[in-house]
């Protein structure tokens, strides 16, 4: 099993594949703790607030197990899935009883809240039956689907069962069964808020069923059809193929975007390929602030207009953080190009862990970038999108650090600790790093092949760095080319060939101070205020700096 989030091992048009969590071992003193805290405390606490909040008691009272009205809100459903996801990248990591303790019960209490046709909300249960499917816009059915889906996908990637996983098919032959085609006697139909769509293409790459990946399709050639009233927010103003920027929620955006690029892998369509390009482009070189955190306004979570990036002001919510770093995974397996691999270190780094507290158990919603002192981490959120989604991407982020494909090895991000991955030709390599990343930027690399074996090892130069510098075997490596943001190293590799890869890292200050104005509502340069600027791509393909609002003196 490769347990990952987005598995393009099979995909004709993905470049390359990423290795599975389990084939990542974190060792360093930055992740590991992380994940080791998000494993023994955040998981044990985010089952006790699902208890308190009646979130469990939902599927319960669906099932008829306990008594009682629905607790909290329509989307409730979907906290529990994604905790169930963290819970089940985590099993990856190896056998641990107390979480495989909370997570076995709670997967027992979902499917004895299925009925009998596969339909599964505790929502919709008893006196709202009726109202299934009557209001994809708000209601958010679809999305909570989507969200078990993906943590079936993980449960089953991980341990090899298919308990949960039988449920998330039942769902989805259900969902198929509604929304399948006209012909089929299917109805019209999108969700308001994105995620089935990338779910059900990872469950069809899970099982071999292409029916979920044509209803991914439909899924997304309804958007722009005004089933969802045909407003920027829904991003249903115009088909997904006429984007020209990333428009309305944030996190919706972006979720949207995860679904055309695993749509793209499957199945090559320029035409979303063509779409995922340009609207990046929009959002690093506009909408993104330096942090890589995203969405500037609370109005709708939204994006603001180009250059409309405030400070004080700033929403930038914690999902939409997480949802850039599953953009740009997924931009990246298409692609093998390092920009998406700089910005979705950026944003890890810098955007989603300031949405989690360092004891593992308090959570900020949303991440403005300037405060007076007032706002501050909450234990959990009526609300409560952002604590599992967390937990999920900690839980699964060994199988964002490397891939293979084409002709060797990538290594994206660097930490102290071993990948082990079997190469397209059938080599089996392990490579060992000893490094303080992202404190410094010596990294050790120690190559460990079953067998002598010629392989490219692409080792990532982040856009930032300016004068890297690699030895080989303590020999100075002076073919130092860098394409798309990676140094291919092709050689016969032996057991025991180290591989020194220093990446400088100097403080730079990135800011001008130019005049600002306001033009068509975008936030531009005036006399005598300062921002932050954007600097140009690097020969790495990485990106340097952005726009910011021009409220404060950088």
């Amino acid at each position: 099993m490769t347990s990952v989030a987005a598995q393009t091992g099979a995909s004709p048009f993905a470049r390359v594949r990423p290795v599975g969590v389990e084939a990542v071992r974190l060792e360093d003193r930055f992740w590991a703790p992380r994940r080791q805290r998000n494993r023994d405390i955040t998981l044990p606490s985010q089952h006790r607030r699902c208890e308190e909040t009646g979130r469990l008691d939902n599927f319960r009272r669906a099932s008829g197990s306990v008594p009682g009205p629905f607790q909290g809100r329509y989307y409730n459903d979907s906290d529990v899935y994604k905790w169930m996801e963290a819970c089940a990248f985590t099993l990856a990591d190896g056998p641990h009883a107390p979480t495989e303790a909370l997570l076995d019960g709670v997967i027992q209490d979902v499917a004895a809240a299925q009925g009998p046709d596969g339909y599964l909300n505790t929502y919709f249960t008893f006196d709202r039956v009726p109202e299934r499917w009557s209001n994809l816009r708000d209601l958010h059915e679809l999305y909570c689907a989507g969200h078990l889906m993906q943590a079936a996908v993980a449960h089953h990637r991980s341990t090899g069962r298919t308990d949960l996983l039988a449920v998330a098919r039942r769902l989805a032959d259900c969902i198929c069964g509604v929304f399948c085609s006209a012909d089929a006697g299917g109805r019209d139909g999108a969700c308001g808020h994105p995620e089935i769509e990338t779910a059900l293409i990872e469950l069809y790459r899970e099982t071999g069923e292409r029916r979920y990946l044509d209803q991914a399709r439909r899924f997304l050639e309804s958007r722009g059809h005004h089933l969802l009233g045909g407003s920027p927010y829904h991003q249903d103003h115009v088909p997904f193929r006429e984007l020209e920027a990333v428009t309305g929620h944030a996190v919706r955006m972006l979720y949207l975007a995860c679904g055309a690029a695993d749509l793209s892998a499957e199945t090559g369509d320029a035409g979303y390929r063509e779409t995922l390009f340009r609207l990046w482009d929009n959002l690093v070189t506009r909408r993104v602030y330096l942090t890589g955190g995203v969405g500037a306004r609370y109005d709708g979570e939204s994006f603001g207009a180009d250059y409309e990036l405030p400070n004080r002001r700033a929403y930038a919510e914690t999902c939409a953080a997480i949802g850039v770093v599953m953009w740009a995974h997924r931009m990246l397996l298409l692609t093998g190009d390092g920009r998406f691999a700089d910005q979705m270190e950026t944003t890890l780094y810098n955007a989603v862990l300031a949405g989690a507290s360092l004891d593992g158990e308090r959570y900020f919603y949303q991440c403005p970038l300037e405060d007076d002192g007032t706002h501050r981490r909450q234990p959990w959120f009526a609300c409560a999108c952002c604590p599992p989604n967390v937990a999920r991407l900690l839980a699964s982020l060994p199988g964002y650090f490397a891939s293979v494909g084409g002709d060797g090895l990538w290594l994206h991000l660097y930490a102290t600790g071993q990948t082990t991955a079997v190469l397209p030709g059938g080599a089996a390599v392990a490579v060992r790093q000893e490094t303080d990343y992202p404190w410094q930027g010596d990294i050790l690399l120690r190559v460990e092949p079953e067998v002598p074996a010629e392989f490219v090892l692409h080792l990532r130069v982040p856009g930032w760095c300016e004068r890297p510098t690699l030895r080989i075997n303590d020999s100075v490596w002076d073919a130092m080319v860098v394409e798309q943001g990676y140094l291919a190293i092709r050689r016969l590799w032996n057991p025991g060939d180290t591989v020194s890869l220093t990446l400088p890292m100097p403080v730079e200050r990135i800011g001008c101070r130019v005049p600002w104005r306001r033009i068509a509502g975008a936030a531009r340069c005036s006399a005598g205020r300062s921002c932050i600027v954007w600097r140009p791509p690097t020969a790495g393909g990485g990106t340097r700096g952005n726009w910011a609002s021009p409220e404060t003196p950088s």
